[in-house]
């Protein structure tokens, strides 16, 4: 079933006088408990597309449709409560509170949505089992390692139960051994907890964790690679690499 929908999106932006084409109309669906990764060279349009499906941003054109819900129609307040209750979001950059632990971090959404984290205690606890930090609850982030670090950041985009977690080169600062151990994470979540994940990545590597990849070019999907029943980790990166490799000039 459908948990996103992405039609005819485009998205301009005015610099120097000139319209410069971000997105040219993509057109995509990403059903429930699936894992997609957008790849693409810099400047193909895979950040500028996950900030329109995250609500981030508007389209100049085109529709988004997220857990059956057209953004277009939302006011400001309502797709801010949208993205609340239905996205987690994990940057590159942990944009974690320096005075607050790692537990105090993951609950914040729910402190912003108004719940009580007393009341969440047992998912709280799972989530915390689930991103190997149950001993390190109480420690604050600079006590933590870079992949510490970016496991609470994941808890936390887990912790309000969304439709869709989104998540932008989040191995990017993690040197190889962390960043595998990073997506083997969210594969473990997409499994285990049945979580929809977009993820955009430069990394070939981090992309053979999904169960698709969407290349991008010039603003355009320029091709789905399935990886069906294929699930030796070494084939799966041959076909990605044949994949980019296909798309450069």
């Amino acid at each position: 079933m459908p948990i996103l929908q992405a039609q005819g999106l485009k998205k301009d932006y005015v610099l120097g006088g000139h319209t410069v084409s971000a997105l040219a109309g993509v057109d995509f669906i990403v059903d429930q408990g699936e894992f997609v990764a957008l790849m693409g060279p810099s400047g193909s349009g895979k950040s500028t597309l996950l900030h329109l499906i995250g609500g981030l941003d508007k389209p100049s054109d085109g529709e988004v449709t997220l857990a059956g819900q057209r953004l277009s129609i939302l006011n400001d307040n309502q797709v801010t409560l949208m993205r609340r209750h239905n996205i987690g979001f994990i940057f590159q950059f942990f944009n974690l509170l320096p005075t607050l632990t790692a537990e105090e971090n993951i609950t914040l959404p729910l402190i912003i949505d108004g719940q009580n984290p007393r009341q969440h205690l047992d998912h709280i606890n799972s989530l915390l089992q689930l991103v190997k930090l149950a001993d390190r609850r109480h420690h604050k982030p600079d006590q933590l390692s870079g992949g510490e670090q970016q496991r609470v950041a994941i808890a936390r985009a887990l912790v309000t139960k969304p439709a869709i977690v989104l998540a932008d080169e989040l191995t990017g600062n993690l040197d190889s051994k962390t960043g595998a151990a990073i997506m083997d994470l969210l594969r473990q979540s997409c499994d285990e907890l049945g979580q929809t994940i977009v993820v955009v990545t430069h990394d070939p590597r981090a992309a053979t964790y999904a169960d698709r990849v969407i290349l991008l070019k010039d603003g355009l999907i320029a091709q789905h690679t399935r990886f069906g029943n294929i699930t030796d980790r070494a084939q799966r990166l041959r076909i990605v690499m044949d994949a980019v490799e296909a798309l450069e000039p």
